[in-house]
């Protein structure tokens, strides 16, 4: 029974990984042009590569790149929480009138519900946090 759980957890959270990342999949990791322009004599052919950077234009700084590895991981919690949440609800509605897995059902939706008002929390701290870090590090008067 723990081994159906497991897995049906992992499919959850593979699912909704890839829901996070299919945006970033949508616009490619990376794009190649070439010019097949010749010099006057026939000569050679001029090839151009362009690379474009995946965390965006200008987004160098490690501030903006641990802003983001935060964003993502507190993403994958919030969608954890949210399928323990399900899942609970789930254990509440088919528990037939047993009463132990009627409180565990409840349980889980009020961890489930905890979790995500720390996630949710966390979110608006860090996204504070980075925003005050990025805003104040060019200004200096």
């Amino acid at each position: 029974m723990k081994i159906r759980n497991f897995l049906i957890l992992l499919i959850t959270i593979l699912v909704f990984s890839l829901y996070l990342v299919s945006p970033v999949l949508a616009q490619g990791s990376g794009s190649t042009q070439t010019s097949g322009e010749t010099d006057s004599g026939g000569g050679d052919l001029v090839d151009t590569t362009s690379l474009q950077n995946p965390l965006g234009p200008g987004n160098l700084d490690p501030r903006a790149i641990i802003g983001n590895i935060i964003r993502v991981i507190l993403g994958l919690v919030g969608s954890l929480a949210l399928a323990v949440f399900v899942w609970g609800g789930f254990t509440w509605v088919m528990s037939a009138g047993n009463d132990e897995k009627i409180k565990k059902g409840k349980d889980m939706m009020v961890w489930a519900s905890l979790g995500l008002a720390v996630v949710f929390l966390s979110y608006v701290l860090v996204r504070f946090i980075i925003e005050a870090l990025t805003s104040s590090g060019g200004s200096t008067g």
